[in-house]
């Protein structure tokens, strides 16, 4: 959620400070502020934006090779220049940028006070820098032990910076729940909550692991837990395409990376498929295959658009590996006592693999010994490290807080599972597995075809930027792409949307047709197609506006629609990867028409790291 960076060396911080908080922006916040130490520490932070930082720090003192910055998304207090980040104990003595909440602050405010502490904001991170001070004078010790000490109090997720005016030229940095990556320069270190902010500097990087500490100047990196048990900095490379980070000639990242998807798609299946297209290997998994084929069920783990993925891939196991399937929202999970045995496989996808919510699940998960797969979009993310196999997908950095690309990517990997377990488990025939295969090489060119109606989808958009509400409609395994095309309006046009399954719409929705309520209905020439063509027909009769996603060459829906986009005839498994795509371009389209900030949609954050 919140975005950090962090700088010592022997360049001047600030500029690395703000450029990294420009490439955390996607993230989601509400204000931003920076730290710079130079003999003192000079602290600049508002209510806004990054480019409204800039502006207050117009003028002011910015030198120092030291320092710290935030873009905080609020949680405990009001956005606002006073909470915002960082926050300095009450003698001036630490300094503290903060991702996570601290979940027993108010007991720690409480107990501050009667130790004569005041505070300046509503934050919980301002009691975490009270606390931290409170021991380091107290008990005279020195900053990294106060930092350690003081944790072992806290309940709640951190990633933490904190700069102490006694120990210049020195960070210190704590991890539980909330990522942190260091990266490794020459006789310099960066910090991030991701690497997007580090890559162009090194492509060097440690993940701090939770309850870690680092103590980091310019030339030294000492690594321990919070019992001082010293730790070795495993140092990895990464790659990460710095261009990825630009939009190039798009007017917004989530359009570029709608269109992406012919690629990403591509580059997810890459190398995973055999020249002939005969067979599928997925290196992650092979160590456990043996658990996979003797699994008795398997259970989906997942939060937002990735839980949409979730349920698509439960249509896809169900009819093409013929296991059964269960899928949860991993914020339900976590809280229930599930019934879960070692004979289960459980997969868990997230964009980031930072999803709080989804790795509190996998941690539930773990104490039962059923296997666990991840999916995810970013190497040595938290998932990764906590799974026991898994695939990653290679969709690039997806910026835009609206997930396009990371969804098909989920769905693709999902998708050669399916087929995969299908073919070893014998529920697929040699030639059908096949078959199934060449379909998916075809998907990105049918999609880098279709992305080219664009023109068609914006005239649509024109109509209907005004609404207040919309109906979206599938059946099967559309009915999971009905879903995420409400969810993608809703988040970025703000306008109320559903998705429901065709069906259902009798069952309670239909009451809300009229003829100001757009209904968009995917209507593809499948075996379920009459009955759809039946959900339109009560739509239109109660003066409903209807959007059809169709296939191409059926000439009968234009008679009964208001609108038709048209998708290339496609075998069924491929079609929520076909479908998706123009209900992107769909919201993208109306959101803009309307105004919105597209890329960083209100009260929204790209990584959910915190309950």
């Amino acid at each position: 959620m919140c975005g950090i960076v962090a700088y010592v060396g022997g360049r001047t911080a600030y500029s690395i400070l703000i450029k990294g908080l420009q490439r955390l922006e996607y993230r989601g916040y509400d204000s931003a502020g920076i730290a710079l130490f130079n003999g003192k520490t000079n602290v600049y932070k508002c209510q806004g934006k990054v480019k409204d930082l800039q502006a207050l720090v117009k003028g002011k003192e910015i030198a120092g090779s030291v320092g710290m910055g935030h873009t905080r998304w609020a949680t405990h207090g009001e956005p606002s220049d006073r909470n915002a980040h960082p926050h300095r104990s009450m003698h001036g003595k630490f300094y503290v940028v903060h991702n996570g909440i601290i979940e027993n602050y108010a007991h720690l405010k409480k107990e501050l006070a009667s130790r004569e502490y005041t505070f300046q904001s509503e934050t919980d991170t301002e009691a975490l820098a009270n606390l931290i001070e409170n021991i380091y004078l107290e008990q005279k010790v020195d900053a990294e032990l106060a930092v350690r000490l003081a944790l072992t109090k806290v309940v709640g997720a951190y990633g933490l910076v904190i700069i102490c005016e006694d120990e210049p030229g020195t960070l210190i940095a704590a991890r539980k729940g909330s990522p942190l990556v260091i990266g490794v320069g020459e006789h310099e270190y960066f910090l991030a909550s991701d690497a997007t902010p580090i890559v162009e500097y090194t492509d060097r990087v440690v993940y701090l692991n939770d309850e870690e500490v680092a103590v980091i100047t310019a030339d030294s990196l000492d690594l321990k837990n919070l019992y001082n048990d010293v730790k070795t900095p495993d140092i990895k490379r990464i790659k990460l395409n710095i261009d990825n980070i630009d939009k190039g000639e798009y007017e917004h990242f989530m359009l570029k990376e709608i269109h992406e998807q012919p690629s990403s798609i591509t580059d997810t299946f890459r190398g995973r498929i055999a020249m002939d297209e005969s067979k599928i290997f997925l290196g992650g998994v092979l160590d456990v295959m043996p658990r996979l084929l003797e699994a008795k069920r398997i259970i989906i783990i997942a939060c937002g658009t990735s839980w949409h993925a979730a349920l698509v891939g439960e249509y896809l196991f169900e009819e093409y590996a013929r296991m059964p399937v269960e899928v949860e929202y991993a914020s339900e999970f976590r809280y229930r006592n599930p019934v879960i045995g070692k004979d289960d496989l459980v997969i868990a996808i997230s964009q980031s693999g930072e999803t709080a919510d989804t790795l509190a699940a996998v941690r539930l998960v773990k104490k039962t010994g059923a296997t666990i797969l991840g999916i995810c979009n970013v190497a040595g993310s938290s998932l990764s490290r906590e799974t026991d196999a898994g695939v990653y997908t290679h969709a690039g950095i997806e910026i835009g807080v609206a997930s396009t690309k990371a969804f098909t990517s989920q769905i693709t990997v999902l998708t050669m599972m399916a087929f995969l377990l299908g073919n070893k488990r014998q529920a697929l025939s040699a030639g059908d597995y096949k078959e199934l295969i060449h379909e998916l090489i075809r998907v990105p060119k049918q999609i880098a075809g279709m992305l080219k109606s664009e023109e068609n989808i914006k005239k649509i958009a024109a109509a209907y930027k005004n609404v207040s509400h919309a109906l979206y409609l599938g059946r099967g395994i559309l009915f999971p792409v009905a879903l995420e095309g409400a969810l993608k309006l809703k988040e970025i046009s703000y306008i109320h949307a559903e998705g429901y399954p065709a069906a259902e719409m009798k069952h309670g929705p239909i009451a809300l047709i009229d003829e100001a309520m757009p209904v968009c209905v995917l209507a593809l020439s499948d075996r379920l197609y009459e009955k759809t063509v039946s959900n339109i027909q009560e739509v239109k009769t109660r003066q409903g506006k209807v959007i059809a996603v169709a296939t191409a060459g059926n000439k009968d829906i234009y008679r009964i629609a208001d609108h038709v986009i048209e998708i290339p005839p496609c075998h069924e498994a491929m079609s929520p990867l076909l479908t998706i795509a123009p209900l992107q371009l769909l919201a993208y389209h109306i959101a803009v028409m309307r105004g919105c900030n597209v890329d960083q949609p209100r009260n929204l954050a790209k990584s959910v790291t915190v309950e």
